[in-house]
């Protein structure tokens, strides 16, 4: 489900007490949110637990970005640090790394 997604799917609030709870945090699960609405109102939005996962991961994805432009705002030539100093700090050479199997991050 995209974040831009517009909050159309609603339910009233009525049908809580209606006893119909079970049924609508189903579709939740399913649809991924709904906005309960009071007094034509929107009231609350429910989120099933991937789409506030989602969220979270955005949040954090935008926070990490806002951190990346401002270190590299300030960022200066002597901040800096070659490859090959890397490398020897961590006590491997080059060719190591060549004949290394290649790693997936995610």
């Amino acid at each position: 489900m995209s974040l831009a997604m517009p909050l159309n799917k609603t339910v009233p609030i009525t049908a809580f007490n209606r006893g119909k709870a079970g049924q609508i945090f189903s579709e939740v699960k399913k649809t991924g949110m709904t906005v309960v609405m009071k007094n034509n109102e929107p009231e609350c939005v429910l989120l099933s637990p991937a789409q506030y996962e989602s969220l979270l991961d955005a949040q954090c994805d935008a926070d990490l970005y806002t951190i990346a432009e401002k270190r590299l705002q300030s960022l200066t030539p002597k901040d800096m640090i070659s490859f090959d100093d890397v490398c020897h700090g961590a006590g491997i050479t080059r060719d190591e790394l060549e004949r290394m199997d290649e790693v997936e991050l995610e």
